[in-house]
């Protein structure tokens, strides 16, 4: 079943302009099945270059005039170039039919930024506008529940369907939210081939990858790790090896949509950690995959990191759909008073503590202290967290 998503009216804008559509995002959070779906009443031609013949075609292609081209690819309406990264002169010759005015509109798909974007920025300047989509917020996959309407508020949610929406919740936090994933009645085996299989092929087919057990070793550590500091130097002393290594390793992680990384906030690095990161999983399922952790029960010995890991998620999912216009950080004082996530945009501030059950520390007396603004708290009362946060600001 095809799920609705938050991207899919700044795409439809995108799709109509005459910019060449970057569409960016990790394998299967479903970059193709939006952009099909939201063209299906147009003409289209759609090129997958992980497929051998779809590649050779592509290229015979441009060896074409820019007219005969799309003229040779069955004069579509849109034009999708699926897995883009795997053909590193595309950017090039899409480059070249935009600047000629071909009559199709361009959208270029990659699950890993690491080539594509990084010709899109040259190749393509002034010439692309970008989308990045990932795995479902929460309240996308909430709305393929059967007992789920779209009349409902956030309110009547609340109020009238609290053990559903807690039990899908857990749910969420235990397998992610992959579309098929979300969709599948066997979660656990497609998630451990995701974790297997797709998770990897990016990464270690960019060629960048010398020892592909050694990465894979690491993100077992921060899967182990998520919600506490990472020490460069502890995990390559605790893998044997070079912190450079280990440093770039993590850039590709985030790079394909993997991991990312939340820096520590500071306006007085003499009272205030202001070098510190933490490292968290874009998706609870495949962080739980890696460690062959499932379970769905609230009491788990992980519960606060994976809760943490999960909110964390959200916001940052949230702010990528919109374009990035918020600052995440995590905040702590020389004292060792902490808060889980702070927002900023401009010159406005947000701070949350993020808690499974609702229980205050000193962390937010010591924030507000500081900064004048009292943090929130972020429970598994309400699961609609990416609201909460930005709704401050």
């Amino acid at each position: 079943m095809y799920i609705h998503r938050i991207a899919e009216k700044r795409l439809r804008q995108l799709l109509k302009g005459r910019k060449i559509a970057v569409i960016l995002g990790a394998r299967q959070v479903g970059k193709t099945t939006l952009v099909e779906h939201l063209i299906q009443s147009q003409k289209y031609a759609s090129l997958n270059f992980d497929i051998e013949i779809d590649k050779r075609r592509f290229l015979a292609a441009a060896e074409m005039s820019p007219d005969d081209a799309i003229l040779s690819l069955g004069n579509p309406e849109i034009l999708i170039l699926d897995e883009a990264q795997r053909l590193p002169a595309a950017s090039r010759v899409v480059k070249g039919w935009h600047d000629a005015h071909v009559s199709a509109n361009i959208a270029m798909l990659g699950s890993s930024s690491l080539d594509l974007l990084a010709q899109a920025t040259e190749s393509l300047t002034g010439r692309n506008a970008k989308l990045r989509l990932p795995p479902l917020l929460f309240e996308e996959a909430l709305s393929a529940q059967p007992w789920h309407s779209a009349t409902y508020s956030q309110s009547v949610l609340l109020k009238s369907f609290q053990e559903p929406l807690h039990a899908f919740l857990v749910e969420r936090m235990a397998y992610g939210s992959y579309p098929e994933v979300v969709t599948a009645t066997d979660k656990r085996n497609l998630l451990r081939e995701l974790a297997a299989d797709y998770l990897w092929k990016d990464v270690l087919q960019t060629g960048l990858v010398k020892n592909p057990d050694q990465i894979k070793r690491l993100l077992l550590l921060l899967a182990h790790q998520c919600g506490s500091d990472v020490s460069y130097n502890e995990l390559a002393n605790t893998l044997q090896m070079a912190r450079a290594t280990v440093e770039h390793y993590i850039d590709l992680l985030e790079q394909c949509f993997v991991v990312f990384r939340l820096s520590s906030y500071s306006t007085n690095p003499r009272k205030e950690v202001s070098k510190s990161r933490k490292i968290y999983f874009w998706d609870t399922g495949i962080r739980n995959a890696l460690l062959n952790q499932f379970s769905t029960d609230g009491l788990r010995s992980d519960i606060g990191s994976l809760w943490e890991n999960w909110v964390i998620a959200e916001a940052a999912k949230k702010n990528m759909l919109c374009n990035s216009p918020y600052d995440l950080f995590f905040w702590r004082s020389r004292h060792q008073s902490e808060i889980d996530l702070v927002v900023k945009k401009d010159e406005q501030i947000a701070a949350f503590e993020i808690k499974w059950s609702r229980k205050k520390s000193a962390g937010g007396r010591a924030f507000a202290n500081a900064y004048g603004v009292s943090p929130g708290i972020i429970t598994s009362a309400n699961p609609f967290v990416a609201d909460i946060v930005f709704n401050q600001l």
